[in-house]
């Protein structure tokens, strides 16, 4: 057999398999290998490295990652939706591997039993989302702890989420004791409780992000730095709806425990408002911590005082 026939042979044997591999919904990328199921292709990276592949449709399946990278891919950004199925009883995708990278996904309908039902559970490692939905859930991302490791999210979209039935409070994004979170051009709105960005990490940058609560219900702060942050918050418009839990402040510092330094957090470059036809008085900034914030440039509605030290 000529060394010809043998690479025709061979086209015409990977053909079909190759074929096979891409009509799979789950593909992984480096391998061409591709699966039916979501948690079979990340059991198969395992401590690995590798981008999952996903086809447009609407799952009712989710996935616990433990280790290794993961990139969870759309072919087509905003074609794929993973809708209410909790692995654990948390969320959706269950991250506690090296990293993750979530791109182009829409996360929806996720309540579990504890009222924490989340598109992403975040228990250890970094984590990027890019291009991505979060909406009609309890909360959108939800995190453990982990000091030493970064979120990052840009161009993402937070939705009708969270809420307090009983006191017990779920937010848009809830973020705990992480080295860094990072929000960039991202929009916030129609929440349903509880605050949009809440956030123990020792530094925050949140910029160019739009925070819409006019058709907000029961809503509290817009972002809230519980525990105290160093960072960045700029370029971002703000704007407070009627319906309110509490329309005190804009942006909270240091409301509960604090264990990070605050001194020198700048807040500039954003506009802030109270919504048309709504009397009342807010404060853009409320300060629990003896820090020096640092506050500049802010265009700021009537009726919004600067700043309030409690």
């Amino acid at each position: 057999m000529s060394l010809r026939t043998i690479s025709v042979a061979l086209v015409l044997v990977a053909a079909p398999l190759l074929a096979q591999a891409q009509a799979a919904p789950f593909v992984i990328e480096e391998s061409g290998r591709g699966f039916s199921r979501l948690a079979d292709a990340v059991a198969a990276i395992g401590a690995g490295d590798g981008t999952i592949s996903i086809a447009p449709g609407t799952y009712r399946e989710c996935a616990v990652q433990s280790e290794g990278r993961v990139a969870y891919t759309a072919r087509q950004p905003g074609s794929v939706i993973f809708n209410g199925i909790a692995c654990e009883g948390k969320a959706g995708l269950v991250l506690r591997g090296r990293a993750a990278h979530v791109q182009g996904i829409i996360f929806q309908n996720f309540r579990v039993a504890d009222r924490n039902g989340s598109g992403i559970r975040l228990e250890r490692g970094d984590l990027t989302v890019r291009d991505s939905v979060f909406r009609n859930s309890e909360q959108g991302i939800l995190t453990h702890d982990d000091p030493a490791a970064t979120i990052s999210i840009d161009h993402t979209t937070f939705s009708g989420l969270g809420g307090c039935p009983d006191g017990m409070c779920s937010h848009s994004i809830y973020i705990g004791n992480y080295g860094r979170l990072v929000v960039t051009r991202s929009r916030f709105e129609q929440g349903k409780g509880g605050h949009y960005v809440k956030s123990r990490a020792a530094q925050a940058d949140i910029s160019d992000s739009s925070f819409d609560d006019t058709r907000g219900t029961s809503t509290n702060y817009m972002i809230d730095l519980p525990a105290g942050s160093v960072g960045t918050i700029t370029r971002n418009i703000f704007v407070q709806g009627r319906n309110k839990e509490n329309y005190s402040a804009f942006i909270a510092v240091g409301a509960e425990t604090i264990n990070h330094p605050s001194d020198g957090l700048l807040i500039t470059a954003n506009r802030a408002e109270i919504a048309p036809g709504i009397e009342r008085r807010s404060t853009f900034v409320a300060n629990w911590t003896r820090d020096a914030l640092r506050l500049s440039g802010n265009q700021l509605s009537a009726g919004l005082k600067p700043y309030d030290e409690r």
